[in-house]
């Protein structure tokens, strides 16, 4: 017997706003939409595909009245995959994202950005392939 992780759930008081934002840092799309919620991934899951194999979860995100008060404790880390770790910053700032500091000290390898409604989430080194040649 086991489980499978199919989806992460994100609180939110705008889901559709939250939900772009994601599509753009991802590339994902709009996989389902319903009163105060908004699925994103990059596949559109079904039953069997997740019992044949372990998937990448989508993400929801839920209406919900109260706003974030505290420091996430769980978030994604993103990785560039066509850019630099910079260039990628400066992108994901062009969608709303901002740089916050969680009091990780200044030797860090990562950035720390919050999304629209002040979720954290890191963006790591770059996954991009430079030429040497």
């Amino acid at each position: 017997m086991t489980s499978r992780l199919t989806e992460l759930i994100i609180d939110c008081h705008d889901p559709e706003r939250l939900a772009a934002f994601w599509c753009e840092v991802l590339d994902f799309t709009v996989i389902d939409r319903n009163e105060g919620k908004v699925e994103i991934g990059s596949w559109k899951p079904t039953v069997e595909q997740v019992l044949a194999h372990q998937m990448p979860p989508t993400l929801l995100f839920i209406q919900v009245p109260e706003g974030k008060t505290v420091k996430n404790r769980l978030h994604l880390d993103v990785s560039p995959i066509d850019a630099g770790t910079d260039d990628e910053v400066t992108r994901l700032l062009g969608f709303g994202a901002v740089k916050t500091n969680v009091a990780q000290g200044p030797d860090r390898s990562w950035v720390v950005m919050a999304d629209p409604e002040g979720n954290e989430f890191c963006v790591l080194r770059t996954l991009a392939v430079t030429d040497h040649s």
